[in-house]
């Protein structure tokens, strides 16, 4: 397998499923699942199915949020083993030859940088929201019911003076 294609299947969010009826959200014949989001509207989905014969092929999908927020739409290739080799060798070479021929100066990493920033900031909502403070404590109130208030300021003249 290719480091371009190992790179993608081995990345964090990837999922073992088990293969029974109760996986969530998912094809139930489904033992392998990955997601890599690619902005805010597309999302990629490799997903290793079995088939009856107990095979197995790849389910590629790109979902794309609908602009006017009315659901996805989907798109799917279907990979089968005897096309695995060809298929990457291809997607290679044409990866590589924009990367090489027709965009050499392109800095494709600022895309890994923004989504990494992307998934952070993410993060940091979902952690906020889940996780919000704890709520005050009975104690702390009763301490601030019964502290002493500070002294009180003394008055002088110039206090009366309210000549503005």
């Amino acid at each position: 397998m290719s480091t371009f294609v190992a790179g993608i299947l081995s990345s964090s969010n990837a999922t073992n499923v088990d293969n029974d009826r109760n996986f969530q959200g998912g094809h139930p014949d489904s033992v392998y699942s990955k997601r890599v989001r690619a902005g805010k509207r597309r999302t990629y989905f490799f997903d290793v199915r079995r088939t009856k014969g107990d095979d197995f092929y790849l389910t590629l999908t790109e979902s794309t949020k609908r602009l006017n927020d009315d659901g996805y739409e989907r798109h799917k290739i279907f990979l089968y083993k005897e096309d695995f080799n060809r298929f990457v060798e291809g997607l290679e070479e044409a990866v590589n030859y924009i990367k090489t021929e027709l965009m050499p100066n392109y800095d494709y990493d600022e895309f890994t940088r923004r989504h990494e920033e992307y998934e952070a900031e993410d993060f940091n909502r979902d952690n906020r929201r889940d996780n919000p403070p704890p709520p005050p404590r009975e104690r702390d109130f009763e301490a601030r019911r019964t502290a002493p208030l500070p002294p009180a300021r003394k008055s002088t003249d110039e206090d009366d003076d309210m000549s503005w």
